[in-house]
């Protein structure tokens, strides 16, 4: 089964500024439960670029690690940027982000497809796994809002 995952929200900041802070790999972990025991690992580059190869460690569940090792596939300059999951938790990741100027700031728009690894028992965990995904995008809004002040 395909799922999916939406999510909107305001940036009170110009478009520009919340492009430049979410369009650099190590800025994820400050929007990043601390649960999550979320590494960069190595030093991506500072600004994405299609093709670029960004790894992470991150412990989602009991703390056991796991490595993530995602694709930036598409960029868009203060548009649109895609990352796909090479390496990680799940059988399909596929993750879009949209800026676009709105009244306020910034409206960010967040696209999540995927696909649970393990069949019948991935199924089984997906309340757990909305429950977590929805968990990390709340943690988000609130960090964004405390980043940009407002």
């Amino acid at each position: 089964m395909i799922y999916k995952l939406e999510d909107t929200q305001i940036v009170p900041a110009s478009l520009e500024k919340t492009w430049d802070f979410f369009s650099e790999p190590l800025n994820l972990k400050e929007i990043t439960p601390p649960g999550f025991g979320f590494e960069v690992q190595g030093t991506p580059d500072k600004k994405i670029y299609a093709g670029q190869l960004i790894e992470y460690r991150v412990r989602p569940l009991l703390g056991i690690p796991l490595r993530w090792l995602t694709e930036i596939t598409q960029v868009r300059e203060l548009e649109y940027f895609c990352d796909e999951q090479r390496i990680g938790p799940y059988k399909i990741w596929h993750h879009e982000h949209f800026f676009e100027k709105a009244m306020a700031g910034t409206r960010m728009r967040d696209l999540v497809t995927y696909v649970l690894p393990l069949g019948l028992p991935g199924r089984i965990a997906l309340p757990l796994v909305r429950a977590k995904l929805r968990a990390v995008f709340d943690y988000r809004r609130q960090a964004v809002l405390r980043i940009f002040g407002s």
